[in-house]
């Protein structure tokens, strides 16, 4: 029997009734009646159960249509509009301050190619590491002589013993150690980046959601998608429309998956975050609500300033202002930036951090958010210090390690010479496998005159 992670309504209960936990919904009845039918409560890392949950598949899709009619009593709007409305500090957009027929100044060259290069290197940095935690990450650094992290991952010299309680991630480990890195590898953190592009290449700016929707069935394989995407995915195909892609029985709503995907929509927009915070409403708002939408605004206003900008500070505020204020977001990340800018030490930082957001999932938006401003803020534009804290922090460490490499490659326009690869982007997207970074930042650079 095939036990598809992500989708089997037995094992979306558990994760909706955490999600209620955190989103002020009551639902102490709905979880009694569960645990009394033998349902479990949401896995820690884990996407799928054993065989014998199919038996609850009738009681589990009855409940999360139940829980799906219960609503949060937190004021996190999801539509564009109400988002500008409880965001005080909302940019103006450069199309509405320039005069008439003007275009913003165009970047540096090499702050664009930066910003791939510092995705695709953070990107791998974290990638083998995947699913260890922070305590893990570190006893592996510490063992090979990279502690502070100053390098790629390597087995050689690792102790059997580390190396059996801390396995490296099974499909990562192949092609992203310092002895096995041979270009770019494959990652859905470096894919949606290309969907992105392409989605603007085929419909120009004014492309929709509908659009997203449609490119995802043409060019993504659904074996490439996971959590929110995934249950998207299946929304689709079973002809749910957006925005109704994002919620019906949807617990991962949420979760990082579409704060990895918005980058590029930041760098076609250098020094407007809030058309780029709307590019990347339009997107996330196919499998995504709430937090989960902030983080692909919040991003992609990031990736929008840290082409112009000459601090992280810029950065980080430029973020901030199109994330409603009163959200659990913009607190997290808010105290993130005060922690980091007091502390000297980044493992108290991220001590912080731990026992804030501990009780979130490792792909939660909100965690994975805070940690990238913690590490941004803390660094201060180094490189290696920037992706090493990322992936350090041990959450989500491939899609953190690309967020924080993206921003700090862009300021720095470029990346040191030890986390370069040879400019080849592996892809299960159609015409862009074995792509090099540079063509894809020239082609960036063509949208950006769009």
């Amino acid at each position: 029997m095939i036990r598809l992670t992500w989708v089997q309504p037995e094992d979306l209960v558990g994760h909706e009734l955490r999600q209620a936990a955190e989103d002020g919904r009551d639902v102490r009845e709905i979880t009694a009646r569960w645990h009394a039918a033998g349902g479990h409560d949401a896995p820690p890392r884990a996407g799928a159960s054993e065989a014998g949950a199919l038996r609850l598949r009738g009681l589990a899709e009855e409940l999360l249509d139940e829980l799906a009619t219960l609503r949060s009593p937190l004021e996190e709007p999801t539509e564009l509009a109400d988002i500008i409305a409880a965001c005080p500090s909302w940019p103006a957009r450069q199309a509405d301050v320039l005069p008439e027929g003007r275009r913003a100044a165009r970047p540096e060259p090499a702050r664009v190619l930066g910003a791939w290069l510092g995705r695709a290197a953070g990107c791998v940095l974290g990638k083998p590491v995947e699913k260890i935690p922070r305590e893990g990450i570190r006893q592996i650094a510490e063992a090979t002589g990279n502690w502070p992290i100053q390098g790629w991952f390597t087995a050689a010299g690792l102790p059997d013993e580390i190396g059996r309680r801390w396995p490296w991630n099974r499909r990562s480990a192949v092609n992203s150690l310092a002895e096995n890195i041979d270009g770019v590898p494959e990652d859905d953190d470096l894919n949606y980046p290309l969907l992105a592009l392409t989605v603007l290449e085929r419909h120009g700016r004014g492309f929709t959601t509908d659009d997203v929707a449609k490119l995802w069935l043409d060019e993504l394989p659904a074996g490439r998608t996971f959590t929110a995407e995934r249950v998207a995915y299946r929304n689709l195909l079973a002809g749910i429309e957006p925005p109704l892609t994002a919620t019906y029985r949807n617990p991962f709503r949420e979760w990082i998956g579409a704060l990895i995907r918005t980058d590029l929509y930041g760098w076609v927009n250098p020094g407007d975050p809030a058309t780029a915070a709307e590019y990347a409403w339009r997107d996330a708002r196919l499998t995504h609500t709430a937090n989960g939408v902030y983080g692909a605004m919040f991003v992609a206003a990031m990736c929008a300033q840290s082409l112009v900008a000459t601090s992280v500070k810029e950065v980080v505020e430029a973020g901030l202002s199109v994330v409603p204020p009163r959200s659990r977001l913009a607190g997290a990340v808010r105290q993130a930036v005060e922690d980091a800018s007091a502390a000297a030490d980044f493992e108290q930082v991220l001590d912080r951090l731990h026992e804030r957001h501990g009780d979130l999932h490792w792909v939660h938006t909100i965690n994975n958010a805070a940690l990238v401003a913690a590490t941004l803020v803390h660094a201060q534009g180094d490189f290696t210090a920037s992706i090493a804290g990322a992936v350090a922090g041990g959450w989500d460490t491939d899609s953190a390690g690309a967020t924080v490499g993206s921003i700090a490659g862009a300021l720095n326009g470029g990346v040191p010479e030890r986390w370069r690869m040879r400019d080849s982007l592996a892809s299960s997207l159609t015409g862009f496998d074995g792509i090099a970074l540079g063509e894809l930042a020239e082609r960036t650079e063509r949208m950006m005159e769009s």
